[in-house]
C-alpha cells in the first residue's frame, strides 16, 4: 500500500491536541489492513519526520438504530497514535488560521 492510502486522516479532538502538545503524540486513522511498520513509514514519508513509537487501537462499528431497532452498524475503524521523536518539528495541520 502507499503511504497516502495508508493514513486516511488525522484525528483532531480536545484529547489529541493535548496529546500533541504534552507528549508530541499525534492521531490518524488509518487502513484497517496497516501495521505498526506501514504507519511508521508513511508518516516518516508524509510529513518528513522521525517517528519514536506507534500504538494501533481498533475501534469497533456502533449500531446505527432505526425505530428502536438495529438497522445496521457503522463501519469499524482503526486509529494509530504516532509518538514522534524528540527534536522532531511539530506538525500543524492548521497553520495560519
Amino acid at each position: 500500500m502507499k503511504a497516502r492510502e495508508i493514513i486516511r486522516r488525522p484525528l483532531l479532538t480536545e484529547k489529541t491536541t493535548l496529546m500533541q502538545e504534552r507528549e508530541n503524540t499525534v492521531c490518524f486513522e488509518v487502513d484497517r489492513r496497516a501495521n505498526k511498520i506501514q504507519v511508521r513509514h508513511a508518516v516518516e514519508e508524509l510529513f518528513d519526520v522521525q517517528v519514536a513509537s506507534v500504538h494501533i487501537v481498533n475501534r469497533k462499528g456502533k449500531p446505527i438504530m432505526r425505530y428502536g431497532r438495529v438497522a445496521n452498524h457503522r463501519p469499524a475503524t482503526r486509529k494509530a497514535y504516532v509518538k514522534l521523536a524528540p527534536g522532531s518539528k511539530n506538525l500543524e495541520f492548521f497553520e495560519g488560521v
